[in-house]
């Protein structure tokens, strides 16, 4: 399978349209129908349709393979010019928002540091291709369980801390009084689904045995202070690693106790890291 037309396909899919893609891509709208074409004829089933442009079944599960495929490939380059390149100045850390807890903050060198806060999948591919010289991510998990991160690229995790989560919620909620909560009570509350700026409820939907847990609104950015905000103003529940839902004005942090969750962090990145990285990796870890 020839990824040039891979990736094609998937700027048409992603952008609905095969002149969008074609302007996107550089190609001419011929080209890009032709890329298509090819790739249909390779695999023996239509793709998309086209009045209006959208996968077809098979170019659905095409597209679930066609992300990790893309990114391996531009990972494996990276990794080739990195080797090739003379050793970077500097360090590129790439954080999910509330993998950002205030013991990073205090590690990280006084200079030379570019910090760039992304969605937690953005965190994986920006080390994958090397746009990023270390990665955090974080997540849901049991206490000292490492996190299930996607398979995207060859890369090296160790575990960067753990912390208590707590349910943010306005003063004046019926659960504000509590001491504790436990997640299976809540179920049926309504939550801020931020998957990007707060921990996202799939997790949480997980760990209650896949159900309950509707989004009240949806916040698509990655400012922790705007959630919270949000959480304090009465539109939805959300959960936080402690650090970041203590002391929010206007709103609660209750304790959750049950199941038995933490706030878990990885540091992540390939091949051995640079001095100025491995030096990061090591004031995380301790």
């Amino acid at each position: 399978m020839d990824p040039h037309l891979l990736r094609t396909y998937v700027t048409v899919a992603r952008l609905a349209s095969f002149s969008a893609a074609a302007r996107e891509l550089g190609y001419t709208q011929s080209a890009v129908s032709q890329h298509i074409q090819a790739l249909e004829q390779d695999l023996g089933a239509p793709l998309l349709s086209r009045r209006p442009v959208a996968p077809t079944a098979a170019g659905e599960r095409l597209l679930e393979h066609a992300g990790p495929l893309l990114l391996r490939l531009d990972a494996a380059r990276a990794d080739v010019v990195r080797r090739a390149a003379a050793p970077a100045l500097g360090l590129t850390l790439a954080a999910s928002p509330t993998a950002l807890a205030p013991r990073v903050l205090a590690a990280l060198p006084v200079a030379g540091v570019t910090l760039r806060v992304l969605a937690r999948e953005a965190v994986l591919a920006a080390v994958a291709t090397g746009a990023a010289d270390l990665g955090l991510v974080d997540g849901l998990a049991a206490p000292n369980d490492p996190l299930r991160l996607p398979d995207v690229a060859p890369l090296t995790s160790r575990g960067a801390g753990e912390e208590a989560v707590c349910v943010l919620l306005p003063a004046a909620h019926p659960l504000a009084r509590r001491t504790r909560l436990r997640l299976g009570d809540l179920a049926d509350a309504r939550w801020l689904d931020a998957p990007d700026a707060g921990l996202p409820l799939a997790q949480l939907r997980a760990a209650n045995g896949g159900h309950g847990f509707r989004p009240a609104l949806r916040y698509d950015g990655t400012d922790v202070r705007t959630l919270t905000a949000l959480a304090a103003a009465g539109r939805g529940l959300t959960l936080l690693p402690a650090p970041a839902a203590t002391g929010v004005p206007g709103a609660v942090a209750v304790p959750l106790t049950e199941p038995r969750l933490v706030h878990r962090t990885e540091l992540v990145h390939t091949g051995s890291p640079g001095a100025a990285a491995a030096a990061l990796a090591e004031a995380l870890a301790a």
